[in-house]
């Protein structure tokens, strides 16, 4: 009676580990997977379509520097912010985006101490 838990637990301590070893190993994901977002800010032409678009009102558009050939340096233009916190990567402000400037890639890799490093402004969505 008491042999047998012993036992059981000496079998699975031999086993080998039945997770993904992150980072050694990374999960490999499917064509449809999708996470954060990335945006180009040459061709963002400041619709602001995919911040009409969020059903979770995660995209909000702010001043930001556009230092591109089509647009001179020193001048600011809006440009999306995203919390990653609030979005449901359901993928409608790719589908809006006219210029398909904002995608969503496959980079699962968010972390933070804080909850404002969850709010990407369009210079950290490059």
């Amino acid at each position: 009676m008491v042999v047998e838990p012993i036992l059981k637990t000496a079998a699975s301590m031999l086993k080998k580990p039945t997770t993904v070893e992150f980072p050694d190993k990374k999960e490999i994901l499917t064509d449809n997977y999708r996470c954060i977002q990335k945006l180009d800010i040459n061709t963002c032409i400041n619709c602001g379509a995919c911040a009409r678009i969020c059903p979770n009102q995660t995209i909000t558009m702010v001043e930001a520097e556009a230092d591109t050939a089509f647009k001179p340096k020193g001048t600011t233009k809006l440009f999306p912010e995203i919390n990653i916190e609030r979005c449901l990567f359901c993928v409608l402000c790719e589908e809006v985006c006219p210029t398909n400037c904002l995608v969503l890639t496959k980079n699962t890799e968010v972390e933070a101490y804080d909850r404002r490093e969850y709010i990407k402004r369009p210079e950290e969505l490059e």
